[in-house]
């Protein structure tokens, strides 16, 4: 349940009118909302196969509003109801592959999305789903003309401005970027709460990632106004926190977090913020429920290897874990996370050139992610490439002067102003 583009498929998508959902309770979440309604239809009629598939939709939605992945083996459930009641409903089979993008599982639901686009061209969400897993398997391009065809179809549609917005955050294209989720949270009705919540995190994180710290926090508060302990915006104020030099008050909202949504990633980056502020003894042994939970789940496609990868790399001491982890990992995708993952994991490894081949390919997108700056300016350093080293770590520091690599980045930049390799 990492913080991403993925199933932005609002209720405009799902099959539920907006009338249908205000007369649902006004204490419940919409999903809550949607969820009730739909049993309730099931149960004066449960031959009706659309039902089963809405109430799928709406559970799918629930896993999203709540961080808890039960909630895809309900709508697992539904699914197998509905299409046994009629096997090649569209909405049933749609459903199911949110539910496997859901789950992380990205090469399947690529080709499950792409055997449906040949059956029905011109469904939007169709091509939401191919942007969706074509993004998390790093092949942007492919994503790129999902989403055009997208907005093509139903030019303004929210889904399409939210996968364009992301391809563009992921090209450089910071404000961009911003515009178009801005767009996309104007036509979002005040009734879709969390949706609304979800486009304010991001626009946030965009927000920071301009170094707009003011308007970041402000939008995060809104968020949370909207919809109360949104696991997203906590993770994402705590970051906020981080940049205000304000790092108690960002250990609080991590703890927070973990309690809302305690996935083995989000034990890591509370760790590692524990770590970085001296809590050497609780960082520990979060740490080591972190590492435990991430191992268990480490074969699976829904998994923590990324922050694994760092784990063993830059806090365990275990480099040669690393790499033969990125490598596994670097098998199934190559996004740009992935692919930084695994240059970080070959540099601790001093196999150098071809870390410097893996975050050259991941840059080469645009992406403006300021570790992965500063990863490729301590292998440029290492190599003796001082004047990219340079450009590099002045880009991390620019993008991020406040982040937790910044003492070690500042101090490489004057290594490579000296013309000084970096030490191992």
């Amino acid at each position: 349940m990492k913080f991403s583009i993925l199933l932005l498929n609002l209720v405009l998508l799902s099959g539920l009118s907006h009338g249908a959902v205000l007369t649902a309770s006004a204490e419940a979440t919409p999903a809550e909302q949607r969820i009730t309604l739909a049993r309730a239809a099931i149960k004066k009629n449960p031959q009706h196969y659309q039902t089963h598939a809405q109430l799928a939709m709406a559970l799918a939605q629930r896993a999203r509003e709540t961080a808890d992945t039960s909630y895809y083996t309900q709508a697992e459930a539904a699914i197998a109801q509905s299409l046994k009641l009629s096997p090649r409903n569209l909405e049933a089979r749609k459903v199911q592959i949110w539910v496997m993008l859901g789950q992380h599982e990205f090469a399947e639901s690529l080709k499950a999305a792409q055997a449906l686009n040949k059956e029905v061209p011109d469904d939007v969400q169709v091509y939401g789903f191919l942007a969706d897993a074509q993004v998390e398997l790093g092949n942007y391009a492919e994503a790129e003309r999902a989403a055009q065809w997208m907005l093509d179809l139903r030019p303004g549609n929210i889904p399409g401005l939210t996968r364009a917005a992301h391809l563009r955050e992921l090209f450089g294209d910071i404000s961009g970027s911003l515009d178009l989720m801005e767009q996309a949270y104007q036509r979002t009705p005040p009734s879709e709460r969390e949706d609304r919540a979800w486009l304010l995190t991001h626009m946030a994180h965009l927000q920071l990632l301009d170094n707009q710290l003011t308007y970041a926090d402000a939008l995060l508060k809104q968020a949370l106004q909207q919809f109360p302990d949104y696991h997203y915006a906590l993770a994402q104020l705590a970051k906020v926190r981080q940049a205000q030099g304000r790092p108690a008050e960002a250990i609080t909202l991590l703890r927070q977090h973990v309690e809302v949504a305690p996935h083995p990633e989000n034990f890591f980056y509370l760790g590692e913020v524990l770590a970085q502020n001296g809590h050497a003894t609780e960082a520990s042994a979060v740490f080591g429920k972190f590492a435990g939970a991430a191992l268990a789940e480490s074969a699976s496609w829904d998994n923590a290897n990324r922050e694994l990868i760092a784990y063993y790399a830059d806090y365990a001491q275990r480099p040669a874990d690393a790499l033969k982890l990125a490598e596994t990992e670097i098998a199934r995708r190559q996004d740009v996370l992935t692919l930084d993952a695994y240059a970080w994991a070959l540099y601790r490894n001093g196999h150098f050139e071809k870390a410097r081949q893996a975050i050259d390919r991941a840059l080469t997108v645009g992406v403006r992610d300021p570790k992965l700056h500063y990863h490729a300016g301590m292998i440029a350093l290492k190599q003796g490439a001082h004047a990219r080293a340079r450009d590099h770590l002045e880009s991390a520091l620019r993008f991020a002067p406040w982040a937790d690599f910044a003492t070690s980045a500042r101090a490489a930049l004057q290594q490579a102003a000296l013309g000084i390799p970096s030490p191992a």
